[in-house]
């Protein structure tokens, strides 16, 4: 198909809003769908507190995906969003690990998707918000965005962004997957937060989706709740033949 992965979802809800974006030059493009977001990042910044729906010029769209075809790597970086690193559900382990996780991304060779835990305002009301009553990374807040630096790379390095209602993207699995048909994809590395919940599903996610694909994650770049949690998880995923680098 002429779009790729894009191309079935252009007959699924929200196609009136896409051609609409489409007809107009001056706005941008994005999909959106169960708050998840798949964005293109243009010329210019689209940050995603500026547009809220993220987006990127339609005329540099297709270039975008053009792109993809030669990507054999790439980065996923889980939920690095200020709540979780010195806001409601920030820990230290968290803070800790924001310099390594900047020069991974500045350095890595490859493609960079950023995924954000996206929340309502009536989160509490929300089977996720009644076991965890805490609220947080509500969208359009201080503690739903990145921290500067880390935002300031997300632009550098063009990367996409997937708003996540919960723990697993399935859309970004199923995107991946789709990837992987047209493409050999090398390897698929995840960093972030936290280590057991978010970036365990979200391996665990795309590890079901491409069991063939080498799935990576990477310790010094990952903060648990608890340390304990974060070793617990990192041996859940050993166990389900996912690859653990940087264990002391």
């Amino acid at each position: 198909m002429r779009f790729g992965i894009f191309a079935l979802r252009m007959r699924q809800p929200g196609t009136a809003f896409l051609q609409q974006k489409m007809n107009d030059k001056k706005s941008f493009l994005c999909y959106d769908r169960a708050q998840e977001v798949f964005s293109f990042q243009g010329e210019k910044d689209t940050a995603v507190e500026n547009d809220p729906q993220g987006g990127r010029h339609p005329a540099g769209w297709r270039r975008y995906l053009n792109g993809w075809r030669n990507v054999m790597r790439i980065l996923i970086v889980v939920d690095m969003q200020t709540d979780f690193i010195d806001g409601t559900l920030g820990t230290k382990e968290a803070a800790a690990i924001v310099p390594a996780v900047e020069r991974k991304i500045r350095d890595f060779d490859g493609k960079v998707i950023f995924t954000y835990d996206t929340h309502p305002e009536n989160y509490l009301e929300t089977q996720e918000g009644r076991n965890l009553p805490v609220k947080h990374c509500i969208e359009g807040t201080e503690g739903w965005r990145l921290p500067g630096v880390l935002d300031d790379l997300r632009i550098e390095k063009g990367a996409s962004v997937y708003r996540k209602p919960t723990f697993g993207s399935r859309y970004l699995a199923q995107d991946l997957l789709a990837l992987s048909k047209r493409e050999k994809i090398e390897s698929i590395e995840l960093i972030g937060l936290c280590t057991d919940i978010c970036v365990v599903s979200n391996a665990l996610l795309i590890k079901a989706f491409l069991p063939e694909t080498q799935i990576l994650v990477d310790a010094t770049c990952c903060a648990g709740v608890t340390p304990a949690r974060h070793r617990a998880a990192l041996d859940t995923m050993k166990s389900c033949q996912i690859k653990i680098t940087g264990e002391d």
